[in-house]
């Protein structure tokens, strides 16, 4: 404050809306800069785990090399459909769909030893510890996705939609995983040890598998195709592969005509229910 500045007080001992205005600015900017802190500590800590990053590429590889060279010569889902290109979106949605186990893990070793309680105890915005690790993760789920679509060119397949289908294909993919981040979290921090966390692949499993991944909900039985038909990543696997025109069957129902609404919808849904759940259990950590 310079020598000839005049701080005006209101007489009732009240900040006036210029301080309030200020004091929300600041607030404002450092959670933006200690969110930025937390994303740059996770990408750090990714970066020197180099077993992290060959598990996150390699599963998705794998299952490439299985559903395309392996099984996909002897995959028939009707149609005449070319079950490589039919496979490949929803190897996309799968790898996405998984990819939040590895946030719940994450977020359980940080608070078993001890992190999570360092970061609450220092002067930082309450909120930068859960927004950094949704960030950081969404930066990583952006390089895995590149990765695959990079194999997946390599062992022929095509996008055959517009230029902007195909980034919007890309986009509805990283919006899935932004809002099962959420989810991620909040079971790491809901489960009492990271051995427990780790057992929640197993929950994994059956949310990407039972879906219309690698086959259409109408040749299951009728009760598991209701399942697959309103999964969540059943949803982004048919949008992705309309908008990057990829064969796909569908049985008529609402929900599949609909699969660029639900694919937006749905994570919409799941963001504002489990966010708040998740920062609301980070707030509760000690209590």
């Amino acid at each position: 404050m310079s020598a000839g500045t005049v701080l005006h007080i209101p007489s009732d001992g009240h900040p006036g809306p210029a301080e309030q205005e200020d004091g929300l600015a600041r607030r404002a900017y450092w959670a933006v800069a200690d969110c930025l802190t937390i994303v740059r500590r996770d990408l750090t800590h990714l970066i020197r785990q180099p077993v992290i990053i060959a598990w996150q590429l390699g599963y998705p590889v794998v299952s490439v090399v299985l559903f395309v060279y392996v099984f996909g010569s002897a995959m028939n889902v009707g149609g005449g459909v070319d079950y490589p290109a039919f496979a490949m979106p929803g190897i996309f949605a799968m790898t996405v769909s998984f990819g939040f186990m590895n946030t719940a893990v994450a977020v359980a070793i940080d608070r078993d030893r001890g992190v999570t309680d360092r970061f609450r105890s220092l002067p930082m915005a309450p909120s930068a510890v859960v927004s950094g690790r949704g960030v950081s993760d969404v930066i990583s789920a952006s390089v895995d996705l590149a990765a695959l679509a990079v194999i997946a060119v390599i062992v022929g397949w095509r996008s055959h939609g517009s230029p902007a289908a195909t980034l919007a294909a890309f986009g509805l993919l990283l919006l899935l995983r932004f809002a099962l981040i959420w989810i991620g979290l909040y079971l790491g921090l809901l489960v009492p040890n990271q051995e427990t966390a780790g057992g929640l692949y197993a929950v994994a499993m059956p949310f990407g598998m039972i879906s219309s991944v690698f086959t259409p909900p109408s040749m299951m039985p009728d009760w598991l195709g209701a399942l697959a038909l309103w999964n969540p990543v059943s949803s982004t696997a048919g949008a992705i592969r309309e908008l990057f025109g990829n064969p796909a069957t569908t049985g008529g129902s609402w929900v599949e005509q609909h699969a660029v609404l639900m694919a937006v919808l749905w994570p919409v849904a799941l963001t504002a229910v489990f966010l708040p759940l998740a920062v609301r259990r980070f707030r509760r950590l000690s209590r």
